[in-house]
């Protein structure tokens, strides 16, 4: 890894765009001299450079003002210093430029650049360049489809490009040190990847619920063979969208994560809990990133306890209840027009909306595991370390106690803690039975003392 090879081409691009902002300001400002147009300028050659950021540029066929824009956004980063020709004074006003934009933030004694500060650049000579600016922003643009650079979100009542120009930290990172990372999860991002180490022999889900999932890889598989080869685009929609349901730990999740791993599709579980924004429209913009990404990368998107979020709506009694419906229209309607894979999990499917339910292709109940299931299940939880005391019944076990996969697993942990205290890999019925009482208590069951 040539880290000093990656950042010297990056500290060519910045030298270019030195001169940029010299000769804008010059050009602007009528300084005596200056006459040459910015675009004249001969940007880095990269041709022969065989870099990730030099790569990207080609790869992405990048425009001089597409190099502006993501170099002004790296800098920062890199060699804050370029930017301070910014903090120059308007000497008709005794104060800094108002059209170079930009912000300075307590942790940052430098200057931060702002959507102002890339249209001040792109457009200070060239007004009508303007709506090739604004083009950076827009959905299928590759910046906003890879999630390379943003304009950071702003007070309601200030202007929209006011907003920081900043670079995803994931970008720079891999321009800088040639490895690419997972997508970030924040509150511009919310959402994060999901993964399983487990298998689908490790699955114990009823034949019925088998035979759905079988349909639901089938369709991931051969899409493109429908849609395309046999023409069905006319009458199907490319988006394809599911709902899961059932109790906590019946394998919504894994089944998820498993239709993943098979088909070598990411998969990115939503976060509801870091959606709702105060501001009007915010939801809708971090939710956009993620169906754009989404959509771009072909992942699968995964909304867990999609009832807190999907669910019925109020009445609008105020106005948070009134941003709330906006809220879950707009979700409806992105839902509907996404044009990949989406599967939203409830515990129980009479929470949805049932506007929003009519729009599934499949609905899929994951039930409790029956008696037959629930022992398959604990001796897939008791194959290995630690095993079980011959004393157990293990079939008496799953017939008594009514426990979902994901219990099973929480009390083969607490029995595996409690063994290995005792420097044991045998785990006792007291054992057992104290792991599953603490689950059936996480319910409000009771059982009697064994």
């Amino acid at each position: 890894m040539d880290t000093k090879k990656y950042i010297d081409s990056i500290h060519k691009e910045i030298d270019w765009l030195h001169e940029v902002i010299h000769h804008v300001i010059s050009m602007y400002l009528q300084h005596e001299g200056a006459k040459t147009h910015w675009t004249e300028l001969a940007m880095p050659d990269i041709s022969e450079t065989d870099t990730p950021f030099a790569n990207c540029i080609k790869e992405w066929n990048l425009t001089n003002i597409e190099r502006v824009a993501l170099i002004l956004a790296i800098a920062p980063h890199i060699r804050p210093e370029i930017l301070d020709i910014f903090f120059g004074q308007n000497k008709m006003y005794n104060r800094g430029f108002t059209e170079f934009g930009g912000v300075i933030d307590k942790a940052h004694s430098g200057f931060l650049p702002t959507g102002q500060t890339l249209f001040y650049l792109i457009t200070a000579l060239n007004p009508e360049w303007r709506v090739e600016v604004l083009q950076l922003f827009e959905n299928e643009h590759v910046f906003q489809k890879e999630q390379i650079i943003h304009i950071e979100s702003t007070e309601s009542y200030l202007p929209k490009y006011n907003g920081v120009l900043s670079i995803n930290q994931r970008w720079l990172h891999y321009f800088t040190t040639g490895k690419k990372t997972e997508q970030e999860h924040s509150i511009t991002f919310p959402a994060q990847k999901i993964t399983t180490n487990l298998s689908w022999d490790d699955m114990v889900l009823n034949p019925s619920v088998m035979d759905q999932i079988v349909e639901l890889k089938t369709w991931l598989t051969h899409k493109e063979i429908l849609l395309n080869d046999w023409n069905l685009s006319k009458l199907i929609k490319p988006g394809y969208r599911v709902l899961f349901y059932g109790p906590p730990g019946t394998g919504k999740t894994m089944t998820a994560s498993l239709l993943g791993k098979k088909l070598n599709l990411d998969v990115y579980r939503v976060d509801l809990s870091m959606i709702v924004s105060k501001y009007i429209g915010e939801t809708e913009k971090n939710l956009s990133r993620i169906f754009d990404a989404a959509a771009h990368q072909k992942w699968i998107l995964f909304f867990d306890e999609a009832d807190a979020l999907f669910g019925k709506r109020t009445k609008a009694n105020s106005s948070n209840d009134r941003h709330a419906n906006q809220q879950t229209a707009y979700l409806l309607q992105r839902i509907e027009d996404f044009p990949g894979f989406i599967i939203l999990a409830s515990n129980l499917k009479d929470n949805m909306d049932s506007a929003f339910s009519r729009r599934f292709q499949s609905i899929i109940h994951f039930a409790m595991p029956s008696t037959k299931e629930r022992y398959q299940l604990w001796q897939n939880a008791f194959s290995g370390t630690p095993t079980l005391s011959e004393e157990i019944d293990l079939y008496q076990i799953a017939e008594n106690y009514e426990l979902a996969g994901g219990a099973i697993i929480n009390v083969l942990r607490y029995c595996a803690l409690a063994a290995i205290q005792r420097e044991s890999t045998i785990v006792t019925k007291e054992e057992l039975i104290i792991g599953i009482r603490r689950e059936l208590k996480k319910e409000n069951k009771l059982i009697a003392r064994t």
